[in-house]
């Protein structure tokens, strides 16, 4: 079944496509939903249980927020490259698809790898160690054969098709905003190539350098309030850090006192 516009005016009680932010077609029988390259504003969408194969119509929902697609015939992982411009997306809702597999964990590593910006995928938080085991174990999406992000993205920049471009993304974006944070840019050696896999001595440094990736390229994407929660957050850890190093203090000198005594 094809989504009309009449079905979405109806169910968004709105005039216009443009005006629809919010629209729910839950167990609707869907297979067609090209209906959304008209609605760039939509903010919080509901496709739940109906037959979509294909997410190439949300590519240009710049606006939108909260994606939910449990339940529907989407094959492959390579369909979220169609999601890779929508820099708002924070909440996914994916399982129970075909393309999610029987490896829960790789799967979620790869969405996550595919799309960083998640706070919630399938109902269940991202956490920051999440998105850097990601950047690493996760797999690689590649854009489906024949799309025409192949050829050019939405933006009109090429898209990242291999790993060294997604390499040199991510190394000039963080960089980008590490100056723009007045921080001393990263190095190449700080970014190894995804394919080189890392050894056990250069693991564990190499996720904090990607977890401070991650919160970085996070930053630009918060408003003002949001911000100031983050800052307060930031003040309070490093206030932890401070009483430790005073508590690490007080112990050293009262055991110096009592080896004197």
């Amino acid at each position: 079944m094809r989504l009309t516009r009449k079905l979405v005016l109806a169910k968004a009680k709105a005039s216009d496509l443009e005006s629809v932010k919010k629209l729910n077609c839950w167990g609707c029988n869907l297979t067609d939903i090209s209906i959304f390259s008209q609605m760039p504003n939509i903010k919080v969408l509901t496709l739940s249980v109906n037959s979509i194969s294909s997410l190439a119509p949300l590519a240009g929902c710049l606006s939108l927020c909260e994606l939910y697609l449990r339940r529907n015939m989407i094959p492959s992982l390579s369909e979220l490259s169609h999601l890779r411009p929508l820099t708002r997306l924070r909440v996914l809702w994916l399982a129970e698809n075909p393309c999610c597999g029987s490896d829960y964990s790789q799967y979620r590593l790869t969405v996550l790898r595919c799309l960083p910006r998640l706070q919630k995928l399938d109902n269940q938080v991202v956490t920051e160690d999440e998105i850097a085991l990601a950047l690493m174990e996760g797999e690689e999406v590649t854009t489906p054969p024949g799309s025409v992000q192949n050829q050019l993205s939405t933006n009109g920049l090429p898209e990242a098709e291999t790993e060294n471009d997604l390499l040199n993304y991510n190394m000039e974006e963080t960089n980008k905003i590490r100056e723009e944070l007045g921080m001393k840019p990263l190095s190449r050696d700080k970014f190894p190539s995804f394919s080189s896999p890392p050894t056990r001595e250069t693991k564990l440094s190499m996720i904090k350098t990607h977890t401070l990736d991650a919160v970085l390229l996070l930053l630009k994407d918060l408003d003002e309030e949001e911000l100031r929660i983050v800052q307060t957050a930031t003040q309070n850890r490093l206030k932890t850090y401070t009483l430790d190093s005073e508590i690490q203090m007080g112990d050293g000198t009262m055991s110096s006192s009592i080896t004197d005594g």
